[in-house]
């Protein structure tokens, strides 16, 4: 049981056919993700376009801590494909051990953080009482999800970074339809369960992450792989190891936090705008962060190559990765954008029968098609430059464009200049913008320089 497993080891093949046999079960993986919050917004907006406005307000404040959590667990695949590249698997055990206590940890804190001031902030951001307490309520619910889905994410990084991203892939989809046949039931307020609505969707999101993280423990457990690499034995300490995998954590969860607040933040600006703009909004960013899951998939893939060939001191491979990586995804994104642009009402009308809604709505899919391909440049870049042990210009570039760029310009857009919707869209598109071209000139600026990163 203490033999090194044999898993390759070295920089990367450097072949199309390596990057999508790790990028197709990543971006499924990921479109799994997204299927799950799909699935609960399109069944509450049927149900009621009050109750998304409800979703979409509960859910802000909670997917930001959750994206700061998956942030601070992302030392776990760096670490570990930096390990496997160098030919050390048999140091991968302790990374996920670490990576598990950091997930649980981080989770129960979290939880805790959003119950005790999620209520004081959403009560006191200048929303109307009811859109405050339909929010609340549907916040305390989401944020029990955070504990089970972190140490999933763990135990998902770690998968990947092995070259096994098709059990996260199988998990999430038998999750999803967990999700699905549940939210079908009880949203609607159909079954004897008391809540529906948003509040209902959020029970529903507690038990799918539940299954997904008990299905990737079951997997690692009866993988013997897993066992010869340490899983579940006490490994020696490493302080420089621990500190390096936090450092890692620490610059990628600040960024994460950064830009999915941002995000979040737009609800707020949209709020000022009525509960009806808020519902628009909602269906954008799902259609817009379902269209980020592919490039995300792709950026999480070419992360493992580009980790691989840090570990294995290749600079060249390096660089031929995030060219892979980011060919790759623009060519996605473009073609998905021309699906958005040329279906945009179709697609609204999945979310809902609402005329006001689907007015609004159609027309800002078709604008909000513009930043995808920029938005997918950016993590695709910002991934591999982690990788690459740059790992602070990504944070300070989101903070620039997210925080002190996109949330400004769009309540002067949206709210001051009287551009609505429309407005709160075009500050996204020029913050994607100065985010994906800022990342991309970095990656290439650091050129042939390489920080050593091995032990």
């Amino acid at each position: 049981m203490n033999a090194t497993p044999h898993i390759a080891s070295g920089p990367p093949d450097g072949t199309y056919a390596e990057l999508l046999r790790l990028a197709g079960p990543n971006v499924a993986s990921r479109l799994g993700i997204m299927a799950m919050g799909l699935t609960d917004a399109i069944v509450v907006g049927h149900y009621s376009a009050v109750e998304l406005g409800y979703h979409a307000l509960g859910w802000a404040p909670t997917v930001t801590v959750l994206v700061a959590g998956i942030g601070l667990l992302l030392g776990v695949q760096v670490l570990t494909a930096r390990h496997i590249g160098a030919g050390r698997a048999d140091r991968t055990g302790a990374v996920l051990r670490r990576g598990v206590s950091y997930a649980f940890w981080i989770g129960i804190v979290s939880t805790a953080a959003l119950m005790v001031l999620g209520p004081m902030i959403l009560g006191n951001i200048g929303l109307e009482p009811s859109l405050a307490a339909g929010a609340t309520a549907a916040l305390l619910i989401f944020s029990l999800s955070l504990t089970p889905y972190l140490i999933a994410d763990s135990l998902w990084f770690w998968l990947e970074a092995q070259g096994r991203p098709q059990v996260p892939m199988v998990a999430m989809w038998i999750a999803n339809g967990i999700n699905l046949v549940l939210a079908l039931w009880i949203i609607p307020g159909t079954s004897p369960f008391p809540a529906a609505g948003a509040v209902a969707a959020g029970w529903v999101t507690l038990v799918a992450r539940i299954a997904l993280m008990l299905m990737l423990a079951w997997w690692i457990w009866r993988w013997p792989r897993a066992h010869e690499m340490g899983v579940f034995r006490k490994a020696a300490r490493d302080p420089a190891e621990a500190r390096e995998q936090r450092r890692i954590g620490y610059a990628s969860g600040l960024s994460y936090a950064i830009e999915a607040g941002a995000f979040s933040g737009m609800n707020f600006v949209a709020a000022q705008l009525g509960v009806l703009v808020v519902a628009a909004w909602a269906v954008v960013m799902n259609v817009a962060a379902a269209v980020f899951m592919v490039p995300m998939g792709i950026a999480a893939a070419t992360a493992v190559l580009v980790s691989r060939s840090v570990g294995a001191n290749s600079v060249s491979a390096v660089k031929r990765a995030f060219r892979m990586g980011m060919t790759l995804s623009m060519g996605c994104l473009f073609a998905l954008s021309v699906i958005i642009y040329i279906d945009a009402e179709l697609v609204a009308r999945a979310y809902s029968s609402d005329p006001a809604l689907l007015a609004m709505t159609g027309s800002a899919l078709i604008l909000s098609s513009l930043f995808f391909m920029a938005d997918g440049a950016q993590v695709v870049a910002s991934n591999a430059l982690r990788a690459r042990g740059d790992i602070w210009w990504p944070t300070a570039m989101h903070f620039v464009s997210y925080l002190a760029i996109m949330i400004p310009l769009g309540w002067w857009l949206g709210v001051a200049r009287g551009g609505g919707l429309d407005g709160i869209i075009w500050a996204v598109i020029i913050a994607s913008l100065v985010s994906g071209g800022a990342l991309v000139a970095r990656f290439y600026w650091l050129g042939n320089r390489m920080k050593k990163v091995d032990a």
